[in-house]
């Protein structure tokens, strides 16, 4: 009996904290203890300049290897700088949860995560960004406040860019390689009304601010993002959003862009 209650509990505590789950950015909150997840995401955006709709395909694996650290493998295809789908990256990234305040509706979470990717391309963009675009490293914190149906959360980090041409003197001023990347993501729990199977669809909002300033150009972009997501049975992830530019100077790909993904957990995947 405690072999099954376990999953049960894990599954529908999970779903309490639905609406956490943010599109484009991580929470401080951890996926399930010993769960995995497979995930696969799609982006596409229009590239102006050569007049024509790109994309970006990534897989990513992730494991919950206690209630406090979880670590992520991920790796993507795009025609985003060829001609035609190819593979450009990997990455891997890794989140500490150090502090934890629960109450009975309500939590509040810090964490702390750091970044590394590996991508074959040369960005000529100001944006610096891990997904596929550049080299590099990331470091961040992360709170998150969780008040009933409604979860707030805020992310600062660093990012520098390691691609070719950054210990070239005469090449270091072309393109930014250091950024301060901040967020402030809102997440609202729509459906259920009210809870009463782990089995019961799930259905949020979200709505998040996702902004960037280098630091060696004086360059900066803070775009919108609303997205849609459900959830099935407590285990199938759908993600739907769309991303575009408020405000900035930074020489982009584009300044608007579609998020699609699918993601399933496995819980007590590891033993």
């Amino acid at each position: 009996m405690r072999i099954i209650l376990l999953p049960l509990m894990a599954l529908f505590a999970g779903s309490l904290q639905a609406q956490e789950l943010y599109v484009f950015t991580e929470p401080a909150s951890n996926m399930p203890a010993r769960s995995v997840s497979i995930k696969q995401s799609a982006k596409w955006l229009r590239n102006p300049l050569l007049s024509r709709t790109e994309s970006r395909h990534t897989t990513e694996l992730m494991f919950g290897l206690n209630r406090n650290l979880m670590i992520h493998a991920a790796t993507t295809f795009s025609d985003m700088y060829s001609t035609s789908q190819r593979w450009e990256s990997v990455r891997t990234y890794a989140k500490y949860r150090f502090y934890t305040s629960d109450e009975m509706y309500s939590h509040f979470r810090l964490a702390a995560f750091a970044e590394a990717a590996y991508s074959r391309n040369k960005s000529p963009y100001d944006e610096l960004g891990l997904e596929g675009d550049q080299s590099g490293v990331q470091f961040g914190v992360i709170a998150t406040q969780l008040l009933h149906k409604l979860a707030i959360s805020t992310t600062v980090s660093l990012t520098e860019s390691l691609q070719s041409g950054r210990n070239d003197k005469s090449a270091a001023n072309t393109v930014p390689y250091e950024a301060i990347n901040y967020s402030l993501s809102a997440g609202y729990l729509v459906l259920p009304k009210k809870y009463t199977s782990y089995g019961q669809t799930n259905l949020n909002l979200y709505l998040e601010l996702l902004g960037q300033s280098s630091l060696d150009k004086k360059r900066y972009a803070t775009d919108l993002a609303p997205a849609v997501q459900l959830i099935f049975n407590s285990t199938v992830k759908a993600n739907l959003g769309y991303r575009f530019q408020l405000a900035g100077n930074m020489n982009r790909m584009a300044d608007r862009s579609w998020l699609l993904g699918v993601e399933w957990t496995f819980l007590n995947a590891l033993k």
